[in-house]
């Protein structure tokens, strides 16, 4: 059965007017909490504004529940503890995370030695997380497979959300093409909700007037994560997998920024739109 284009619109609209009407006010929750940080400017603007994703998805959950068939139901309960629990330990990372020690190699390394920063500890949790979402989402068979896309997914957006806009037009981009994939497949409403949210918020990002912070690329890359789980085919996880392994593996060893400037192509997208 496919969910109607009118209830995916309806979801996204819905998600994008809580937005508008509730970020300023979270923003500003958090700039008199004292959580501000100095942006790749060095201005001082409020950190873990991401965690507004969550927020929207709660309240949208509530009036779209009535509109969405019923057997979404354990399936959309799925992608809210998803998009919610990565968020909460991007929080973590925000608010007490240092600095010292950076990279999954890095924090990892750290951990097997015997001390734990925040980015091992979510690290640890994400991986968790990914496991008990893999097993309760397909084939025995595919559990690695379907854990690895999902907590590669989280660090994935994670990864790129050092400059303004770079991490959401990454989440838009992969977004589109995941959307393609699942057309006619009822899980996109999911999709669809977020994506509202986002691009309610995606103008402060891009504008460097606010970070998400790992709350809010956490929370992208957990949806990106879930979706490419529950919608693509095994060859196309097999080979979404193998570009996200070479991710890693490339940004390990080369700074990102370093190489989307050395791309004219790369380049011009990553300053699009944004304040120079």
């Amino acid at each position: 059965m496919r969910t109607p284009l009118i209830i995916h619109i309806i979801s996204f609209l819905l998600s994008f007017v809580i937005t508008m009407t509730i970020q300023n006010m979270v923003m500003g929750m958090i700039t008199r909490a004292e959580f501000v940080r100095p942006n790749f400017k060095q201005n001082l603007i409020p950190v873990g504004s991401g965690i507004i994703f969550p927020t929207t998805l709660v309240v949208a959950y509530i009036p779209l529940f009535l509109l969405w068939p019923q057997h979404l139901s354990e399936k959309a309960f799925i992608f809210i503890f998803v998009v919610t629990f990565a968020a909460l330990l991007g929080i973590l990372d925000d608010f007490w995370g240092s600095k010292e020690t950076s990279g999954l190699k890095g924090h990892l390394g750290v951990l097997f030695k015997g001390r734990l920063t925040t980015g091992g500890f979510k690290a640890v949790w994400g991986g968790i997380l990914a496991l008990l979402v893999a097993v309760v989402s397909g084939e025995l068979i595919m559990i690695p497979v379907n854990a690895l896309l999902l907590a590669l997914s989280i660090n994935a957006i994670n990864l790129l959300d050092l400059r303004p806009g770079r991490a959401g037009k990454a989440f838009i981009f992969s977004a589109v093409l995941l959307a393609a994939a699942g057309i006619g497949r009822q899980e996109t409403v999911f999709l669809a909700v977020l994506t509202g949210s986002f691009l309610a918020f995606f103008p402060l990002d891009l504008k460097a007037k606010t970070m998400m912070g790992d709350a809010g690329s956490n929370a992208l890359g957990g949806a990106l994560g879930i979706m490419s789980v529950w919608l693509l085919s095994m060859e196309a996880k097999f080979a979404v997998l193998l570009f996200l392994v070479a991710f890693h593996l490339i940004t390990e060893k080369v700074s990102l920024t370093k190489i989307i400037e050395k791309n004219s192509f790369l380049n011009f997208l990553d300053k699009l739109g944004r304040e120079r």
